[in-house]
């Protein structure tokens, strides 16, 4: 660990993240002084919530051990916006903007014939977005929410870089296992599963599981007996492009109960989650559940039930026809809520990342199969593309997830279109209330790229409906 001399530019805070060899190391998370988040922010509210505990405690250093290979992160300048992972942007290509079309998909799409529709990844942008994030929330540990995108390349990688893995199923354990995770860096994450399958996950090593309800803590207590468990717990969505509703977690209350019952039936209460819903947009959703988690976690010290980590699930974005926060002020939004909530009884904090990892890497080229009209005064077209809700873009699903399009026709005049899918289904249609205007010269064979589509598209496609085969996947 090193430390550099302070100057008025400058946040005096380094941190160290060592790994080794691919797969071989596993993350020791510690009990962290508050003082090591300053590195995590530059916003002058964070500093001024954490000066008083700095000048008490003192300053401490924070190193994850991951072994080897060393990589020191960047001062923080309080004037300047933060450049995350410098030391990667020179090697990877990445687009002008967050969301745009990245380099390398551009070139490979150019050169090769792709079926249609195809969805073409880069992995490379995969790991830039979770360096980005490891060094914007050194704090937390990652859980790479697999249900995302779970291609062989995609999970890996992120395994070579370090990251756990949040699995929602037997395949997807088994998928993360074949690949070479050990069991210890992944966590049964669904609160919804058959007992077969917590018995085949403790069979093979996995640890850690979610629950809200009595009958899943039970299973877990019969199956996977002395595991770490966590309660989910229900929080709002407001802000949320993809609600999560009211179908995971449980109440405050209700979880407090759960947690105490949790250490009387022999399990380990670990701690508790949450998610804010998916795309979430509002910042301030962290502090409204981070506050109930803290009040959740004193209950449970009332009782005897030591809880020592937060779960703040997912929820950070993808960049869509909408302009999004950067990660580092997302990042800044989960420290000053932490420190807020919990000042200097700081816990172990989880993040499951999914569409923010891997959403802005995939780009889905699609064919046009029909312009038309439905009366010989109607202004606005539309258009069918070979791909709609069945296989691949359920997530415009009451047009919640509003992507960008590219066509080799743009610059020319536009008009009003509806876009629809090519099924037999009334329900394959993709934007018809969203206004979407696409280019007039517009006509059946012109490709159209779908920008941002990496996460939830191909483990949305379904299986030969109308027999249009799965959504297919290249990663580069």
């Amino acid at each position: 660990m090193r430390q550099r001399k302070k100057t008025m530019e400058q946040t005096d805070f380094y941190c160290m993240r060592h790994r080794i060899g691919p797969l071989n190391h596993e993350l020791t998370h510690t009990h962290v002084p508050l003082a090591l988040m300053v590195y995590a922010t530059t916003t002058a509210s964070f500093l001024a919530t954490s000066a008083e505990a700095v000048s008490k405690r003192g300053v401490t250093m924070f190193a994850t051990d991951l072994g080897s290979n060393a990589r020191l992160r960047r001062p923080v300048c309080r004037k300047t916006q933060i450049s995350l992972v410098p030391e990667l942007a020179d090697a990877i290509r990445l687009p002008a903007e967050q969301g745009d079309l990245p380099p390398r998909v551009a070139d490979y799409i150019n050169t090769h014939d792709l079926p249609s529709p195809c969805l073409v990844v880069d992995v490379d942008i995969v790991e830039h977005n979770y360096m980005s994030m490891t060094h914007a929330l050194p704090l937390a540990r990652v859980y790479y929410a697999v249900k995302a995108n779970p291609a062989d390349a995609i999970v890996t990688r992120l395994a070579e870089l370090g990251s756990s893995f949040d699995t929602a199923s037997r395949g997807e354990i088994d998928l993360c296992l074949r690949l070479g995770v050990p069991p210890s860096r992944i966590s049964f994450g669904n609160t919804i599963k058959k007992q077969a399958d917590i018995a085949y996950a403790f069979t093979h090593g996995v640890r850690m599981y979610a629950f809200d309800s009595d009958e899943e803590l039970e299973k877990i207590a019969a199956s996977a007996p002395g595991s770490k468990v966590y309660c989910r717990i229900l929080v709002e969505c407001d802000g949320a492009e993809w609600p999560l509703s009211r179908k995971f977690g449980c109440d405050p209350e209700m979880a407090l109960r759960l947690l105490t019952k949790a250490r009387d039936l022999g399990l380990d209460p670990y701690g508790v989650s949450f998610h804010v819903g998916s795309q979430q947009t509002d910042l301030a959703q962290w502090n409204r559940a981070v506050e109930q988690v803290a009040g959740l976690f004193d209950r449970a010290m009332q009782k005897g039930v030591n809880l020592r980590m937060v779960n703040l699930g997912g929820g950070f974005p993808s960049r869509y026809r909408v302009g999004v926060h950067p990660i580092e002020d997302y990042a800044a939004a989960v420290m000053e809520a932490m420190v807020h909530h919990f000042g200097t009884a700081f816990p172990e904090m989880v993040l499951e990342p999914g569409r923010s990892l891997v959403g802005d890497a995939g780009v889905i080229q699609t064919e046009v199969v029909l312009t038309s009209r439905k009366s010989d005064l109607d202004s606005k077209r539309w258009v069918f593309l070979d791909i709609g809700k069945f296989s691949g873009l359920a997530e415009t699903m009451d047009e919640s997830i509003k992507y960008r399009l590219l066509t080799d026709h743009d610059g020319s005049e536009t008009g009003p279109v509806v876009l629809a899918g090519p099924t037999c289904d009334s329900a394959d249609i993709l934007y018809e209330k969203t206004c979407y205007d696409l280019p007039l010269a517009l006509t059946a064979g012109d490709k159209v790229l779908i920008l941002s589509t990496g996460a939830y598209t191909t483990t949305y496609s379904s299986v030969n409906f109308n027999g249009f085969a799965p959504l297919a996947s290249i990663c580069i």
